[in-house]
């Protein structure tokens, strides 16, 4: 089956917090668009010029140590870049890290997209990122296979190794996943509650048009 028409793409917004977004756009978001990001090499990019012409999938993570981010990434990674060319849609992660850490990042998880940082996490303020963790147990996102003892000790153990020791960003920052644009339009919000509250990556895919990616083999697209 073709992909699916570029518009309209379904709103999604699932809480009335999540919809504060939607519903004080254009203000918060025109704000947001204004600040800058870093990429990988230092340079810095409106985050507006993301989404200026085409739409965007933009994945939050809480930070670049955290185990869930990074095997959530580690999906998000086995996207082929032509299901994303062929829909005209951009596929961003943003961390809230320094940007010495994206390429040591991207290595470790094979994400080959497009990748930023919002150092002063002013993005992830203005777009109501949450600050702490809600509870866990009634949540569980489908693109985490660590428990939470195996997963905090594998990033403990990164941070002790690494060239600093940090924890690549404010432990306590939420992520969250926005499909934007173009322009002003925003179709879908989700702000993650606690670090396994992710978007499934598939239902995020299908709502901005792309074929969905089976993520129990690297290779499998299934039509839409």
């Amino acid at each position: 089956m073709a992909n699916l028409p570029a518009a309209p793409i379904t709103r999604q917004i699932a809480s009335r917090d999540q919809a504060r977004l939607s519903d004080q756009e254009p203000g918060e978001l025109r704000d947001a668009a204004r600040r800058l990001l870093v990429d990988g090499d230092g340079q810095r990019i409106p985050f507006g010029g993301l989404f200026r012409e085409h739409r965007a999938i933009v994945v939050f993570v809480r930070h670049f140590l955290c185990y869930t981010c990074k095997e959530y990434v580690e999906d998000l990674a086995k996207i082929p870049k032509n299901l994303l060319q062929d829909a005209k849609v951009r596929l961003i992660v943003i961390g809230q890290s320094s940007h010495h850490h994206i390429k040591p990042f991207c290595s470790l998880t094979g994400y080959p997209h497009e990748i930023y940082v919002d150092p002063e996490r002013e993005i992830y303020k203005i777009l109501g990122m949450k600050k702490g963790e809600a509870a866990t147990t009634s949540v569980q996102s489908p693109h985490v296979k660590s428990n939470l003892l195996s997963g905090s000790i594998r990033s403990m153990w990164r941070a002790m190794t690494g060239p600093t020791f940090d924890f690549q960003g404010d432990p306590a920052q939420q992520g969250g996943t926005l499909i934007l644009g173009p322009g002003s339009k925003v179709h879908f919000v989700h702000l993650d509650k606690n670090r396994l509250d992710h978007a499934p990556i598939s239902t995020v895919l299908q709502l901005a048009g792309v074929k969905t990616v089976n993520f129990t083999n690297k290779h499998q697209i299934i039509d839409i």
